[in-house]
């Protein structure tokens, strides 16, 4: 009867007992975090049991995620979410999703599977809210694989810039919205992404590389006198955009400022920055400030948005390093624009103790529904520890975990 599942209280009891030998399985005894390993260290581990749990199970993943989120982000205070994607290097073809692409784990394009995650971070704290399981192009029509791993028939091939807006969505829809979301350049650098974030009122600091091309904030659009034939001329910039690279060394070192934006392992880390407002170029970021423009108001007068660009340039060095494009108010500090910028060391810390203290890039299954299965064990196993981590050693009333039921007994 073990290895069953069924409906009402007696089913859900049966849910938890595999539930909870997993979560004892994922402590920190043993490096192996897949089932058998966990199964192997656990007294009464039935290997079989809890492959069905994970793997062939119907419990529904996604209330299990909400239920964590709502918990944890009053529990965070996060003072922004950031977006990122985590690659899992897999052997064969058949696991769900697998392809020779660019993996981050290795650095270079090898068979993998690719995550996109968002995390409410604070200077102290952090913890995965939402998964999306990337489809390469390559799945998107391949019956056979599709079928074999359970991939439901709805899901096909989203960029990962429209997967990771789809998971601020369905976050705000059970009613947690960011402060400000923060990513590095391979979101950043995406118009349509800054573009969508600005029409979900989502105020953001990305990082984007040195060849994004911008206009000075003063510049301004003008158009040749029509000569009463054709079509009338259109407002355009005439200077040719800068790279953000050369507008900011056009600055000189002086215009950079020191900044500490935390305290580090070795001391407080500092470096020289500089914030200046303009306005991002390119054929993509003008076609959507056209659109958006011509949408709202009916015509387009030329005039591209204005964000502001914040550029790193550390002590003795020849050039600056690091750029962002931030879209908070002009009159942002530029020490919060700078700590927000580099919070995204939190996410580094996340995925470390998720893969390795935790099994995230443990699972061994193929199937659409045990990977998400096994993503929200690892994730309910994290904001427990999460909890724990501030909290008294002994169990009192004080603890997070005996003043109600940790996520992870959910299911």
């Amino acid at each position: 009867m073990e290895g069953r599942y069924r409906s009402g209280r007696h089913g859900v009891l049966q849910r938890r007992r595999p539930g909870d030998r997993l979560r004892q399985g994922r402590g920190p005894h043993g490096r192996r975090k897949s089932v058998q390993p966990m199964a192997e260290r656990l007294p009464d581990g039935n290997e079989q049991n809890l492959q069905q749990f994970v793997n062939q199970s119907t419990w529904d993943p996604v209330p299990v995620r909400r239920r964590i989120a709502e918990r944890m982000v009053p529990r965070i205070g996060p003072d922004a979410w950031a977006v990122d994607d985590v690659s899992f290097p897999r052997d064969g073809k058949m696991s769900v999703a697998v392809a020779r692409q660019y993996c981050g784990a290795l650095g270079k394009r090898a068979n993998c599977q690719v995550a996109v995650s968002v995390h409410a971070v604070s200077d102290t704290a952090s913890c995965p809210l939402d998964w999306r399981l990337f489809v390469p192009g390559e799945w998107a029509h391949d019956a056979p694989r599709r079928q074999k791993t359970g991939m439901p028939p709805e899901v096909g091939h989203r960029e990962k810039w429209r997967l990771a807006l789809d998971s601020l969505d369905e976050l705000a829809g059970w009613g947690l919205v960011p402060p400000v979301v923060v990513a590095d350049a391979g979101y950043g650098q995406n118009a349509d992404f800054r573009e969508g974030l600005g029409e979900r009122g989502i105020g953001y600091v990305v990082a984007v590389r040195s060849d994004v091309t911008v206009h000075p904030h003063d510049a301004q659009p003008t158009a040749p006198a029509w000569s009463g034939n054709g079509r009338r001329p259109q407002p355009r910039y005439r200077d040719k955009p800068s790279s953000v690279a050369a507008l900011a060394a056009g600055h000189g070192r002086h215009a950079f400022t020191e900044v500490i934006w935390r305290q580090g392992s070795r001391g407080p880390m500092r470096s020289h920055f500089l914030a200046v407002r303009v306005r991002p170029a390119g054929i993509r970021a003008r076609r959507l400030a056209q659109n958006a423009a011509t949408a709202r108001y009916g015509c387009w007068d030329g005039v591209l948005p204005e964000v502001t660009l914040l550029a790193e340039r550390p002590a003795g060095a020849e050039a600056p390093t690091g750029y962002w494009l931030s879209s908070l108010p002009s009159d942002t500090p530029l020490a919060e624009l700078v700590r927000l910028a580099r919070i995204r060391w939190r996410i580094e810390h996340d995925y470390r103790e998720l893969k390795h203290g935790l099994g995230l890039d443990h699972f061994e299954g193929r199937s659409w529904t045990g990977w998400h299965h096994h993503v929200t064990r690892v994730t309910a196993a994290h904001a427990f520890l999460t909890e724990q981590r501030p909290a008294p050693k002994a169990d009192t009333p004080d603890s997070p975990s005996t003043r109600s039921s940790t996520p992870s007994r959910t299911c």
